[in-house]
């Protein structure tokens, strides 16, 4: 919805009087979801899917080249050939933001492609984030509805108002970074990674992160917190399981792609490697079995890496909702279990 809206108002806005104001908000809106139809390709298994996926269709590079094409097939269905250089720069627009707005989540977005397979992630919005959508779309629909005459006033002050709250993102993850820092001081450890996360559809209450090369220590710092310090929470990343899978390519390709913020963990009889960006603990919505204990009954059993599968859960909406209503609002709780 996001990307819909952002490259429907975009559109308008560079199309203008030119051409119909619904017809630039649906063909921006329609243009900008291009990029995420590389979900509908198998790459083999979940893990392949889950690091291939906003590849090579979000590369800036990519979509400049499609963007004329594209641009010239909607002006020529529409008999607007003399509009071709503002259709080509509304579709331009329309695609490589989103992309852009990819890149501000926590999932790697490969703009660089194919120069670089780094993904890059500010890690500032929630990939649903009602604040920053709800003034692209209100823009859109008037100006969609009235026309640009009466709409345009709407549809650019959508614009400017959902930039500044993606600035204003940036701005509070970093508040939550420095206080990341003084409760790591306080407690004497050297991470090598630190990340500020926004927890779900908001940028007041923020988990963060914490990794060594043994464990992960996750909190919640919320703007509403007082003086307290922060708490943090230690989460084994499974350090005694990973020379069993030295040589495995899934695991190597999932702890390549996410900077080495997994766990790997024993759950009976399987071996679940995590990817801890996702979720909170003990909710994560990307893990994946990729072993085997073969002698559960021995007292170091031998592992034997497998083909990846899915084996992800997400936290009930009920239990959810509520916890993060409160602990918005600076209320101090223990993560739903």
């Amino acid at each position: 919805m996001s990307q819909f809206v952002l490259g429907g108002a975009l559109a308008a806005a560079a199309l203008g009087p030119r051409t119909a104001a619904w017809r630039a908000v649906v063909w921006g809106g329609v243009v900008a979801t291009i990029p995420d139809l590389d979900v509908l390709i198998d790459h083999g298994d979940p893990i392949r899917n889950m690091t291939m996926h906003r590849g090579h269709s979000h590369s800036l590079l990519w979509l400049t080249l499609a963007a004329p094409f594209l641009a010239a097939g909607i002006a020529t269905l529409h008999r607007e050939r003399a509009q071709f250089a503002r259709w080509c720069v509304a579709v331009w627009l329309a695609l490589v933001t989103h992309p852009l707005l990819d890149a501000m989540t926590i999932y790697g977005t490969q703009l660089l492609q194919p120069f670089t397979a780094h993904p890059f992630a500010v890690g500032s919005l929630f990939v649903i984030d009602p604040l920053y959508t709800l003034p692209l779309l209100v823009g859109c629909l008037v100006v969609a509805i009235r026309g640009h005459a009466r709409g345009r006033r709407w549809n650019t002050a959508g614009l400017w108002l959902s930039t500044a709250y993606a600035a204003w993102s940036v701005v509070a993850q970093g508040m939550a970074l420095a206080a990341l820092r003084e409760a790591v001081a306080a407690r004497g450890l050297r991470p090598t990674t630190l990340l500020a996360m926004p927890a779900p559809l908001q940028t007041v209450l923020w988990r963060v992160l914490a990794f060594t090369e043994t464990h992960a220590y996750e909190g919640f710092w919320s703007l509403c917190d007082d003086a307290a310090p922060l708490e943090l929470v230690a989460i084994d990343r499974g350090a005694g399981l990973r020379p069993a899978f030295a040589n495995d390519p899934a695991v190597a390709r999932l702890v390549a792609w996410s900077g080495d913020t997994c766990k790997l963990e024993r759950d009976g009889a399987s071996v679940r490697i995590t990817d801890l960006r996702f979720g909170q603990e003990p909710w994560y919505l990307f893990s994946f079995v990729v072993g085997n204990a073969a002698d559960q009954g021995a007292a170091v059993p031998q592992i034997e890496p497998v083909a990846p599968r899915a084996a992800g859960a997400r936290i009930p909406f009920a239990k959810a909702l509520p916890w993060l209503w409160a602990r918005m609002g600076g209320e101090r709780l223990p993560t739903p279990r």
